[in-house]
């Protein structure tokens, strides 16, 4: 029994010896299809980082307000507004026991991603503790706008400095982000420039006492029957890629084409390497090698280019980060280490699929022919 596990060792051992060779044997062709395969894997996971860091960045900025709940038009989704209220509709909130602070802000979107929020600035203050200036000031007229440090970097401005996003606006501070939105106008400015006059869309909401927020938020329910009306954490619980079926489809087209760059990558890999390695081939069947065994082999050296394709693209994932960070840092992107085991199944899957066409047409080849073959 020994003698016999000791030769399935060394069989193993030599098994692996010769897969390793073939990929030392042509090293340009083995780089460039693990790098390819860590392409892949860098697409999921900085596709998936993306999702997750602007995601947790809204989720932030939301508890940065330190508003208790929030009331949202009817019909609006979880990330988007699809309409605003009247801002009489603060009176009704502000009427309910308990309520210690509520303020109105409207949200005007500007561009694909980004978006003034219209604020009442004293209010705002006092219900988030504050602005902290990193450059200049307040609100000084109707034609200012306060960025935080994020955005100011994104578009490198500075306190003092005009800016055109539709409108010219200057920047009258520069503020710490983590609090509501990048960029902030008086509400009664933004108002008037943008005619929606009246119009609000989110009330964040304070209770005197955290013991009566659930209180606060059943009267609320009662009198705003058609509106949204969420504890900020049920809110922040809420905005996940679960919830969102855009996202969810989004993602699954990128995996969808992460496997397919997988799988030619590896098809056209190991088919050239099929021919090429014929009389190799050959050679091994007419030394007694079964058809499993050749197949075996291929689809070692497929496992191992998967694996380091996966080390490679998770190691570019962290340099994906960095020119997010330095060209589009509105873009908050995380290291989501939860999804490397599953970034690395499906560069595997991918590329296995890959490999079994011209694995089984290695199997299948003739010992006579294959050594005749020049």
């Amino acid at each position: 029994m020994c003698a016999i596990q000791r030769t399935a060792c060394y069989t193993n051992g030599l098994v692996y010896r010769l897969v390793l060779e073939n990929l030392k044997h042509r090293p340009v062709r083995t780089l460039l299809s693990a790098l390819a395969i860590g392409v892949q894997v860098t697409m999921i996971l900085t596709l998936v980082g993306v999702s997750q860091g602007m995601l947790h960045d809204v989720a932030m900025r939301s508890r940065g307000t330190g508003a208790d709940i929030l009331v949202r038009p009817p019909g609006s989704s979880i990330l988007g507004f699809s309409g605003n209220m009247p801002e009489k509709i603060v009176s009704v909130v502000r009427a309910a026991p308990h309520v210690a602070l509520a303020t109105g802000t409207l949200v005007q979107p500007i561009g694909e991603l980004d978006s003034i929020t219209g604020i009442h600035l004293d209010e705002f203050n006092a219900m988030s503790g504050g602005f902290h200036y990193l450059e200049g000031g307040p609100f000084t007229g109707p034609n200012d706008l306060i960025v935080d440090e994020v955005y100011a970097r994104s578009k490198n401005i500075h306190a003092g400095q005009s800016i055109n996003i539709g409108l010219t606006w200057r920047v009258a501070g520069v503020v710490e982000q983590g609090k509501l939105s990048r960029m902030f106008a008086e509400i009664e400015s933004l108002q008037d420039k943008y005619s929606a006059k009246d119009k609000i869309s989110v009330i964040y909401v304070k209770a005197d006492a955290s013991a009566n927020i659930p209180e606060v938020l059943g009267e609320l329910k009662q009198k705003l029957l058609d509106y949204k009306i969420y504890t900020v954490e049920e809110f922040v619980s809420l905005i996940s890629v679960d919830n969102i079926p855009i996202l969810q489809r989004f993602i699954g087209v990128v995996i969808g084409l992460a496997v397919v760059v997988g799988f030619l990558v590896v098809f056209l890999s190991m088919y050239t390497a099929v021919l090429e390695r014929t009389r190799e081939i050959g050679i091994l069947k007419a030394l007694g090698a079964s058809p499993g065994y050749i197949l075996g082999i291929l689809l070692r050296e497929t496992t191992l280019l998967a694996v380091a394709g996966t080390i490679a693209g998770i190691c570019m994932t962290y340099g994906t980060r960095s020119l997010m960070g330095a060209f589009v840092p509105t873009m908050t992107t995380e290291i989501v280490y939860g999804w490397w085991p599953w970034a690395g199944v499906i560069a595997l899957v991918g590329s296995l699929i890959g490999a079994l066409y011209p694995g089984f047409k290695a199997a299948r080849q003739d010992p006579i022919e294959a050594l005749a073959y020049d």
